[in-house]
């Protein structure tokens, strides 16, 4: 009895909605609304990723935003840091969906987005997607990726 329950912990305690999210690592580009976007995903253990959203202007590259996904307690994270944004700080995004192919978190509290998506299309194809509410009118952004070898 004492195995089995042993067994259970550390096979709950394995795993999460973050192993779905395999997907996301490398880096991608975008070229949505005429500008050059790179998002750069990285695995650092078995409950974080971390990013950085990329703008190249002119030849030069400018931080846009750091993310991580962070599982807490079973629970999955989207944590954008907006340069100019939120005095700076982090914004909490939770898990509202998941599966295989799409992750969807939000923050109905957050002023814009208070939806984050990622679908992937197929293995060198994703689009990203914000949306949200600006004075009661439903605004989305759409971000169709490319994956670069």
């Amino acid at each position: 009895m004492k195995y089995l329950l042993l067994l259970l912990l550390f096979s709950c305690a394995a795993g999460g909605p973050i192993d779905k999210a395999g997907w996301l690592t490398g880096t991608w580009q975008s070229n949505a609304s005429g500008r050059q976007m790179l998002e750069t995903w990285v695995k650092l253990d078995d409950s974080t990723f971390a990013g950085k959203g990329l703008l190249i202007r002119e030849g030069d590259t400018l931080l846009l935003e750091s993310v991580s996904l962070e599982q807490r307690g079973g629970q999955l994270y989207y944590v954008p840091t907006v340069t100019g944004q939120n005095n700076g700080l982090p914004v909490r995004f939770a898990l509202t969906a998941i599966d295989s192919r799409r992750m969807v978190f939000e923050n109905p509290a957050h002023d814009f987005p208070q939806k984050v998506s990622y679908t992937l299309v197929n293995p060198d194809s994703l689009l990203a997607e914000i949306s949200g509410t600006v004075n009661g009118i439903l605004k989305t952004r759409q971000f169709p990726m490319r994956r670069l070898r």
